[in-house]
């Protein structure tokens, strides 16, 4: 029984991950070319910022910017258009996942005490489309673009202009759903700066927190080797606030982990590599967005990855793929699960409600990709 508990509590992309790299192991038995498989780059820049960032939260950077746009707006549409493009705008540096955890709730918040409840399943919606668009911008914006900039070897140009069209048409389609949203012409009827007066915490630990994101950012750019920032992430951070250091997602660097072997055994299994290059020559955009909509699109990236070399329609497939379904971008269930801990009777609504907007935007996205 206690086995089954703990069972359950496990990660299930994580447990996917690594069943798969077990089962493949049988076919390729374990070498010295396993180490090959890891993009240690990758997991080295990832872990970094996951760390940085965290720091950030833990001082309440993000909710103290959040509180200082806030603090002007009087109607309902400039309320939803600034916790939207929050989201937007934030996911670009600090990552759609950490996005959607501080300010989807404090979205949550704010819409309460506004007394604006037929906002909050719009707006909510809207901030996950939001994060999800706005992070495919930049190299840093989530998980599959740190690990594909490293892949393709893009500049930070090329990698910005490949993805800004997307980002671009995004931000208009968010500002047209403003539009619909309810009550947005109302005014505000609460005194917001009494919900949004979150302190700074050390001022001294923020300025280094700062200094390590541009570290990171150089690092990002190939200007610093990745594990020279590791080590001054791991020496400063473990000095300075141990705990941060145990905050990191431990759980997607793994799940990282067991993909690469299973990708990296797939590809040394001669006629499953070749199939897999088949169905995918020429047809990278529309696999990947397929493929993002069962196992989400941090997996699709892995499994796909290895199998072609047309790496911008599979970066722009599996950014755009993280629309579709709840689970299309795992970050997507980061809205879910908070929304749902307030108004857990209006679970199947806010579903409904996201699908519609979601494929409305992968719609609009796809006609964008078959024009350009």
């Amino acid at each position: 029984m206690n086995a089954l508990k703990k069972l359950k509590k496990l990660d299930v992309v994580l447990t996917i991950a690594w069943i798969l790299a077990i089962i493949s192991a049988f076919f390729v038995h374990p070498d010295k070319e396993y180490i090959g498989y890891i993009d240690f780059r990758s997991l080295g820049i990832l872990w970094g910022l996951m760390v940085i960032i965290q720091g950030f939260k833990e001082n309440s950077v993000f909710e103290k910017i959040a509180g200082a746009l806030l603090s002007k707006v009087k109607k309902g549409w400039q309320l939803a258009a600034v916790l939207v493009f929050m989201c937007f705008v934030g996911s670009m540096l600090i990552t759609n996942d950490v996005a959607l955890i501080t300010f989807v709730p404090f979205a949550i918040m704010i819409l309460h005490s506004c007394h604006k409840e037929e906002m909050m399943i719009p707006v909510i919606v809207l901030q996950t489309i939001a994060a999800n668009l706005g992070s495919m911008l930049t190299p840093i914006g989530n998980p599959q673009n740190l690990y594909m900039y490293g892949l393709t070897g893009m500049s930070l140009v090329e990698f910005i202009m490949t993805m800004l069209p997307y980002s671009l048409v995004s931000a208009v389609f968010l500002a047209l759903c403003l539009l619909i949203v309810p009550g947005k012409n109302s005014s505000l009827d609460t005194n917001k700066e009494s919900l949004i007066t979150s302190k700074f915490g050390s001022k001294v630990q923020i300025i280094i927190y700062i200094v390590l994101f541009a570290v990171a950012l150089l690092t990002v750019m190939r200007v610093l080797p990745w594990y020279v920032f590791a080590g001054v992430v791991l020496i400063v951070v473990g000095g300075m606030d141990y705990k941060n250091l145990l905050r990191a997602d431990y759980i997607l660097l793994l799940t990282f982990i067991g993909f690469f072997i299973f990708t990296g055994n797939m590809g040394r299994i001669g006629f499953i590599s070749d199939f897999l290059r088949g169905i995918m020559e020429g047809k990278e955009l529309l696999i990947s967005v397929l493929a993002s909509q069962v196992i989400s699109n941090v997996p699709a990236t892995l499994l796909l990855s290895g199998f072609t070399t047309n790496y911008k329609e599979l970066l722009v497939g599996v950014n755009v793929g993280g629309l579709g379904t709840l689970i299309a971008s795992m970050a997507s269930l980061i809205s879910y699960k908070a929304y749902t801990k307030e108004y857990q009777e209006n679970g199947a609504k806010y579903i409904g409600v996201f699908t519609i907007f979601n494929l409305a935007f992968l719609c609009g996205l796809l006609l964008l990709w078959w024009i350009i």
